[in-house]
């Protein structure tokens, strides 16, 4: 019995982690499609949504805003967003002269997530014009368990607060109420306000039933609701001479029987505010306003305090503009927290789908009635969206970059979502590149994007959150002042370090446990290590490259990679799309691929390292060499000065296919070369030459000399992306400028004059148009595409603190 005890106690602070991330990331923003929904982490469970329309007139109705659109408004931003404790958005709406500010406050307590407060109040954007609008939110129950509402109802709506009660299997016993603010104003004069005056200034409600899995269908059944009112009022008057639109358009005031979904409607005349109280039995709390009124501008403190620390103004900035580039940093990375969605349901997936040039001649024959799409079991994901309006799902190359930002604000939030990455790979090693999952993600997907291919990849980029994680273990262990002999790194990390104290001041037990416990460290990356190590085999075995067959020579008979699923056109695999390449063949090879090889085995030699795997480090030390020695004999272009990748001609010849752009940079972005190395000095005069790749606003993804440059779909042919600046800064900052080498002064101006170039421009076009974009004119830096693109984008805000 003792042993036993012995052997799990390395188990509990793990478990005991998991269970406070469990509490506080139950809830959150996590339906990020909608400018303001609520949800838990359960497949089935309850879910919340804000809605409104203007009522100056008839066709604003026809414009209700609820799920996130572009070029609907005109901004919406997280100003200050914190995933476990709530935070502060602000909506511009200027079709209907509205700023909507919705703040959420989570308060822990109790055994089902705790409970949680949000105030949405409003004000005109000119104040001197009429602000009428007409929100409603509401809420709907799936799965096991029942809502009910259990304020009386009335015909003519309801006066002061309306309460909801429920329970479901996980999070027990509930109560939801909706509470107006002090100072509300309503229309109280307008035609025929005499017929509707035992209505005006009151909650308008309605309660219906829906089928298991459609609660996020609920706008259509609500506005039909408000419709069949107005049809069965309307006929009473003659058009145009119809009542004023916010007495008529509204709820019927009527509840079926079995509802599991109910809205309530407010409609104001100018400034105001109501508040919705979420408050689990278990909690035993009683929230009020008091509480909103004494928490935002505590939270927001607290917010202020931790961002500074996690990302600092940095010292070579002007002072006079410190406010501006704050606001901008916390907004960004606010709005990429807040663009975090949890998602459950089916995927599409053909696992015998495959292109001509990707067929193996020994491969058996095809069964027929196996072809086609199919649906998956359902899964459950944790994930931040690269655009809440445009990409709202996930996505794997986007999301690596994604938590290398989470990370350096809320390390164990980025862990938590890295898990449900790791937890996708299948059996065979394999994570489908967009996670489409559910009927609602699949309404916001065209139908030839919805099906994944199990034979297709896309960069691991989840090697560099891993990476990512062990750096900042380091670096926070190191600024306890515990070095790695303390930790006893390659000996059982954990166990070496048990009993050690970390000092007060770098400790902050919800966000940063992973870092303050070597033991949770250990633990975590120990959970990771077989299922990453399985994907890291499947990329390995059906991304192979063929070397011997084409007479190529190389130091490594093995290490040479292509991307499969690739069309004559597009390498969307690549996540490079419409990058230019040769023409698709068996024998090709790519570079980009073979460099993210060598970064994903980098990383599996660090993770194995660390958990203290001796035979893996050494083998993944030895594949690391052999990539590193095939990228120069396989991929160099001694003629270009470039690496290129390599492609078969008509005559069964190897040749290479070079096309100067951030497909020429990879070794280089990944730090796969040395500092030393000769051909660093060529690569740095491309990035430099403005005929190619520099411009005033960031590195050019094609050179602009290219005949390709900024031709056909024009998405990787010249527009500059915020992503591979980020990696030329990184490798520039923390490799090139940083070690001695030939280049190393060379290395420090061209960092320090392309950060500022990517920062100002980003910036520039934010305070422009209240928006961060998808990608940047090559020639303008207008921002272009979609928008808001708060995913990859607002790594700007690591960029402008230096947090490589």
């Amino acid at each position: 019995m003792q042993l036993r005890l012995l052997l799990l106690i390395p188990l509990l602070p793990a478990a005991l982690a998991q269970t406070a991330s469990n509490e506080t990331l139950l809830w959150g923003a996590y339906r990020p499609n909608l400018y303001f929904g609520l949800r838990p982490r359960i497949p089935q469970s309850l879910m919340t949504g804000l809605m409104w329309f203007g009522t100056q007139d008839y066709q604003s109705f026809s414009k209700t805003r609820h799920t996130c659109e572009q070029n609907e408004l005109d901004s919406y931003t997280w100003t200050e967003f914190d995933a476990r404790e709530g935070g502060v958005q602000v909506l511009k709406d200027g079709l209907n002269n509205v700023k909507i500010t919705t703040e959420l406050l989570k308060v822990a307590g109790g055994e089902n997530g705790g409970s949680w407060a949000a105030r949405i109040k409003g004000e005109p954007l000119r104040p001197d014009a009429p602000s009428r609008i007409s929100t409603i939110f509401y809420l709907g129950l799936e799965g096991i368990g029942g809502l009910e509402m259990e304020t009386d109802e009335d015909d003519n709506g309801i006066d002061g607060p309306v309460k909801f009660s429920g329970n479901s299997a996980q999070l027990d016993d509930f109560t939801v109420r909706v509470v107006d603010g002090p100072d509300n104003e309503h229309v109280t004069s307008g035609p025929f306000y005499d017929d509707f005056k035992d209505r005006v200034g009151k909650t308008h409600f309605v309660g219906r039933p829906m089928a298991p899995g459609t609660i996020w269908q609920a706008k259509e059944t609500i506005l039909k609701t408000i419709v069949d009112f107005f049809q069965s009022k309307a006929t009473t008057y003659q058009a145009p001479n119809y009542p004023d639109p916010s007495f008529l358009i509204t709820l019927p005031d009527d509840v079926y029987s079995n509802s599991n979904l109910y809205a309530v409607q407010k409609t104001f005349d100018g400034p105001f505010q109501f508040d919705v109280f979420f408050e689990s039995a278990s909690a035993k709390q009683k929230l009020s306003s008091a509480t909103l009124d004494q928490g935002i501008p505590a939270l927001l403190e607290v917010y202020n305090k931790r961002f500074e620390a996690a990302l600092p103004y940095p010292a070579d900035y002007p002072a006079e503009k410190r406010q501006s580039l704050e606001a901008f940093s916390k907004a960004v990375t606010s709005n990429l927290i807040g663009g975090i969605g949890y998602f459950y349901g089916t995927s599409l997936v053909d696992r015998k789908f495959s292109y001509e040039w990707d067929e193996d001649e020994d491969a058996p024959p095809v069964d027929e009635s196996e072809k086609g799409a199919k649906l998956t079991e359902p899964k459950a994901l944790l994930t931040a969206t690269p655009s809440r309006s445009f990409f709202p799902r996930g996505f794997y190359w986007d999301e690596g970059f994604h938590l290398l930002h989470i990370g350096q604000y809320d390390n164990d939030l980025s862990l938590e979502i890295l898990r449900d990455w790791i937890g996708l790979i299948d059996e065979n090693g394999w994570v489908g590149r967009e996670q489409i999952l559910g009927e609602e993600a699949r309404s916001k997907v065209p139908q030839e994007f919805q099906t994944q291919v199990p034979n297709y990849a896309n960069p691991p980029t989840l090697a560099m959150a891993v990476t990512a994680f062990i750096e900042r273990f380091k670096a926070h262990q190191a600024a306890a002042g515990i070095s790695e002999q303390d930790l006893g790194m390659g000996m059982g990390a954990a166990q070496a370090a048990l009993g050690i104290e970390l000092p007060k001041d770098v400790i902050d037990s919800a966000h940063n446990q992973h870092l303050n416990s070597p033991e949770l460290a250990f633990s975590f990356l120990k959970s990771i290590y077989v299922p990453l190590k399985r994907h890291y085999d499947w990329f390995r075995r059906t991304q192979r490259g063929q070397i011997k067959q084409y007479g190529r020579t190389a130091r490594s008979r093995t290490e040479a990679y292509r991307w499969r699923g690739r069309s004559e056109q597009h390498v969307l695999t690549s996540g490079m799309d419409d990058y230019p390449r040769g023409p698709p063949h068996a024998g090709e090879l790519h570079l980009d691929l073979i460099s993210w090889m060598g970064f994903f085995t980098r990383t599996m030699k660090d993770i194995a390292t660390f958990i203290d795997e001796k035979d893996d480090a050494a083998a993944f030390s030895e594949i690391e060499k052999a990539i590193i020695g095939n990228i120069e004999d396989l991929h160099w272009n001694e003629e270009e000065k470039m690496y290129c990748d390599a492609d078969i001609n008509e005559d069964e010849e190897s040749y290479h296919v070079c096309n100067k752009g951030y497909l020429s940079l990879f070794p280089f972005l990944h730090s796969l070369l040395p500092a030393d190395s000769p051909h660093l000095g060529a690569i740095l005069d491309l990035m430099r030459d403005p005929e190619h790749l520099w411009s005033p606003y960031g590195l050019r993804s094609l050179s602009a000399s290219h005949p390709e440059f900024g031709k056909g779909e024009n998405y990787w042919k010249g527009p500059i992306w915020i992503q591979m600046n980020y990696l030329a800064l990184s490798a520039l900052h923390k490799t090139y400028a940083a070690q001695e080498g030939p280049y190393q002064a060379k290395a420090k101006e061209i960092y320090k004059e392309l950060r500022q170039n990517v920062v100002n421009n980003v910036v520039k076009e934010y305070e422009r148009t209240g928006y961060t974009w998808e990608q940047y004119d090559p020639l303008t830096g207008e921002g272009k595409r979609s928008h808001p693109f708060t995913g990859w984008t607002s790594m700007t805000a690591l960029i402008l603190a230096e947090k490589y």
